[in-house]
């Protein structure tokens, strides 16, 4: 009786020493709010193919002409390159949609759904996707 409850008071003492922000890392619905849709059209800046997630840095031209950067969070890099994303196909200075869901805290950080080129492809978090506009 005294190893259960031994070996059940390490396992709870387990549990509580992981914080929530841990078990919550995955979660994009915690980072993006999924109720604030965006569109942005830009350029490529950067594409980082690193673990948890990758990341686009993309350069929008504002209305006033000025430009900003987004970061675009996507799906893991093993997933992403198995779904056919290489920086022969999406690379540095191509002209991109975006097309997903803002942070949180309403900067220009987003969460990506879909990245359109301008050829039309279709490309969802873990690479291409099927339908209309996909190749």
């Amino acid at each position: 009786m005294k190893s259960v409850f031994k070996h059940s008071l390490l396992g709870l003492t387990w549990l509580l020493a992981f914080d929530n922000s841990a078990m919550a890392h995955h979660s994009f619905a915690a980072a993006y709010n999924m109720q604030n849709p965006i569109e942005i059209q830009g350029t490529i800046n950067n594409v980082r193919l690193t673990n948890p997630h990758s990341h686009f840095f993309i350069d929008v031209t504002n209305e006033d002409g000025t430009v900003s950067q987004w970061k675009i969070e996507a799906g893991t890099p093993s997933g992403m390159i198995r779904g056919g994303y290489s920086n022969k196909v999406i690379k540095t200075g191509d002209l991109v949609t975006i097309k997903g869901f803002r942070a949180r805290d309403d900067s220009n950080n987003g969460m990506l759904t879909q990245l359109i080129t301008s050829d039309g492809t279709v490309y969802g978090m873990f690479g291409p996707q099927q339908g209309p506009g996909a190749r």
